[in-house]
């Protein structure tokens, strides 16, 4: 009898342990979905800073100490932590986050999302009838367009579905420079350049805020490596840090007045960026003139409120963890700091929101706005504008009209074979904070089979799981297509608990299986791809390689064998649509490599996933191979076409400039070939005659232009005097040297490639 009692009564505690869970998840999953807008009824008009000055100092008087601390983090810890892990796991999606408000005083929240590639968080699109939004190549993809106006309009689509998915504040863009190419996060961003990353990250910006989503632009600073990211301490020298690892950040901000910034999670010269005064005081405010306000990295990119508040963190993310009341509180009795403190982060915070909160709307924000005709074709016009054709070999014995590999011939009652273990898989890049919820994925075989439906020809897939038979396959085949490369799993956010990355990080070394995403740890393809590409290289004349991946990768194990190279990239939702385009001529390759290729790994600069300590040093990328006069296996700014181009009548206005103006240069460039096509054009300025170490030659301009067969077009390019200046770390000033420069123009940084002429600074 007792027996039964204790077996009832552990059956009704598990009931209701059962009905406890099973209502929080239900709450989790059904997470509410607080408003956003202002009622602007209640708010003084707006008419220039000095009035949101004003309204904001007003509010924040009318505030106690615990509802300014109230705008000081995103949710509080429990439910919101619940809501994140039951969402992530048991629904593949990413909630909302929202940060402040104050509903006595009328003051909304504020939604968070990701979106280096689209929406991130959106409730209604993974719950509702219409699912998915608009999924763009990666950034990196776009970086390989050199396309400025197309990166503002790619934002300009983010903002809109932003902002009919609730969010007013986004998580993007993320420009961090790649420094090497094994770093796991290099596909959201644009280049290995500054200047190229600086460029494309204030379109971005631009594009975003004139929807009015808060920009965040992310993260500050000198985050370059993933597996390590939660305690690597970066080392790193004045000149370096300044002319390198900021100036991207440095325009986004004083160019296009972002409204937040991130700062990241690892170490600065000992201390980490979230509290670290010199990077978010002393040279995001005081010297850079950022009104913004600053987040930490999620979760892990606190550590002592004390030390955070003094240094300039506005708001913890996307929990309250360290910024609790009372410790707060009992920092203020301590004298650790004055609640005026309290009142000058709180201000920051709250004056962005206004501004951006009363501002009026250049549209509205319906639901149909989302994933539009419109924004499909521009997604694929973003992945056939980012492919770079690095290798086109001529083929002897081909029906093809032209004398190369590609583009493959149209012809009729052909056999192509689409072979290789992703060429059917749905595979958009990282599924971290970059990942989306897409409507559709056109995979490479997907987008091939299409085209040749209506050409009449035979597609055969095969996964590549016998080399022998895909061999055979390969050989009797008129044209084809090897895709290779990696997913999510292979490179990406680094998706393990922090206790487990620190520990490895610690040891220097990794801890059981690898993690989803991360730092690569071999620049060479996985061993089935490369053994599936050493298999087919010289089966067939018509063959092409389309790498799919993020970053650059070591082709010197087959590289000489294959007859064509192609760098498809995660090339978003329309992307098999897209390849198909670039592989029969439908569309002109024209994109460029945002970073160098190396001929053997130990070219780059040292790197390693695993480590507590690390120095960046002034040189990586087309910088480093320059001053080393290393030959790269595909140089920066590099990408083939099917057509010519040819460079002519390099010309300097002005050759005798002040330190104060800004050179204007110009050159002809003429399609030579027989097809239309895009080219994008790249101007260096060189430091030959520099009394301090400096770069060969830096990237200062660029430009994208359409030419048909036989055209010539004069193209205008211009550098500022003060963006070829050096940091003096004794001066703590920018300083331009009065000397000979050299300015290089043509189509890639490779010196068979560039015109070559000189000017002077006085």
């Amino acid at each position: 009898m007792k027996v039964k009692k204790i077996i009832k009564g552990t059956g009704y505690t598990l009931l209701a342990l059962s009905a406890v869970i099973g209502f929080v998840i239900y709450q989790a999953y059904d997470y509410t979905v607080h408003p956003v807008a202002f009622d602007k009824s209640k708010f003084p008009d707006v008419s220039n800073s000095k009035d949101l000055d004003k309204l904001t100092h007003d509010l924040i008087a009318k505030m106690s100490l615990d509802e300014k601390i109230d705008q000081m983090y995103g949710e509080p810890m429990g439910m919101g932590m619940a809501t994140l892990g039951i969402n992530h796991l048991m629904f593949d999606r990413l909630p909302h986050f929202y940060v402040a408000g104050n509903e006595r005083l009328n003051i909304p929240r504020f939604a968070f999302s990701d979106g280096p590639r689209g929406v991130k968080s959106n409730k209604e699109r993974t719950m509702g009838d219409k699912k998915g939004v608009t999924s763009f190549p990666i950034s990196m993809a776009r970086g390989a367009s050199f396309d400025l106006e197309m990166e503002s309009r790619i934002y300009d689509v983010i903002a809109k579905e932003m902002r009919a998915s609730g969010v007013n504040y986004t998580g993007t863009p993320t420009v961090n420079l790649l420094r090497h190419p094994a770093w796991g996060r290099a596909q959201e961003v644009y280049s290995e350049d500054p200047w190229l990353m600086g460029e494309m990250g204030l379109e971005a910006t631009r594009s975003l805020q004139k929807h009015n989503v808060m920009s965040t632009v992310k993260h500050f600073a000198l985050n370059s490596i993933e597996n390590s990211r939660f305690v690597v301490d970066v080392v790193v020298d004045e000149r370096t840090l300044r002319e390198v690892y900021l100036p991207h950040f440095k325009k986004i901000v004083q160019d296009g007045n972002v409204a937040s910034i991130m700062s990241s999670y690892n170490k600065v010269n000992g201390v980490y960026a979230g509290n670290n005064k010199y990077l978010l005081t002393d040279i995001l405010r005081d010297e850079w003139g950022f009104e913004g306000f600053v987040i930490n990295d999620f979760m892990y990119g606190t550590h002592d409120a004390v030390e955070s508040i003094n240094a300039g963190l506005n708001v913890e993310m996307p929990f309250q963890q360290h910024y609790q009341h009372d410790t707060i509180k009992q920092a203020i009795s301590d004298g650790e700091f004055t609640e005026a403190r309290i009142d000058e982060l709180v201000f920051d915070t709250l004056r962005t929101q206004l501004k951006f909160g009363l501002a009026k709307d250049p549209i509205e924000y319906p639901d149909s706005i989302i994933a539009t005709p419109d924004s499909i074709a521009l997604t694929k016009e973003a992945a056939e504008k980012g492919m770079v054709l690095l290798k086109n070999s001529e083929v002897k014995n081909s029906q093809s009209p032209t004398a190369q590999v590609l583009p493959f011939s149209k012809a009729s009652n052909q056999t192509i074979a689409v072979i290789g273990r992703l060429a059917d898989v749905e595979n958009t890049g990282d599924k971290g904070s970059s990942g989306t919820f897409e409507p559709y994925v056109i995979t490479p075989y997907q987008g091939i089979a299409d085209y040749n439906k209506k050409l009449g020809n035979k597609v055969v897939l095969d996964n590549a799981t016998d080399l022998k038979a895909s061999k055979e396959i390969a050989k009797n085949a008129d044209q084809v297509v090897v895709v290779v490369g990696y997913t999510y799993i292979d490179e990406g956010e680094f998706l393990l608990a922090s206790d487990a990355a620190n520990e490895a990080a610690r040891l220097g070394k990794r801890i059981g299986d690898k993690a989803e995403g991360g730092d690569r740890e071999s620049l060479k393809l996985l061993p089935e791809d490369e053994a599936l590409i050493k298999a087919l290289a010289k089966t067939n004349e018509n063959l092409v390689v389309v790498y799919v991946g993020g970053s650059g990768i070591d082709m010197s194990a087959w590289n000489d064998d294959v007859p064509a190279i192609l760098f498809s990239w995660y090339s978003g939702m329309e992307g098999g649509n897209a390849l198909a385009n670039i592989l029969y001529g439908d569309v002109n390759p024209s994109g460029k490599l945002p970073f160098s290729i190396a001929k053997q790994a130990s070219d780059y600069p040292y790197f390693t996933p695993y480590t507590e300590k690390i120095t960046y040093g002034y040189y990586h990328g087309y910088t480093l191979f320059d001053k080393k006069d290393i030959e790269p296996a595909y140089p920066f700014g590099f990408g083939l076409s099917y057509t010519n181009y040819d460079y002519t009548d390099l010309v300097i206005d002005n050759p005798q400039l002040s330190d104060t103006g800004t050179l204007k240069v110009s050159v002809t460039v003429t399609n030579s070939g027989k097809v239309a096509g895009d080219e994008i054009i790249q101007l260096y300025i060189g430091f030959a005659n520099s009394a301090v170490d400096r770069p060969i030659k830096l990237l200062r301009d660029f430009d994208r232009i359409s030419l048909n067969p036989g055209e010539s077009k004069v193209v205008k390019l211009d550098v500022s005097a003060s963006d070829m200046a050096w940091y003096n770390p004794a001066a703590k000033a920018w300083q331009v040297e009065k000397m000979d420069y050299e300015v290089y123009v043509g189509s890639s940084s490779a010196k068979q490639d560039l015109l070559k002429t000189t000017f002077n600074i006085q």
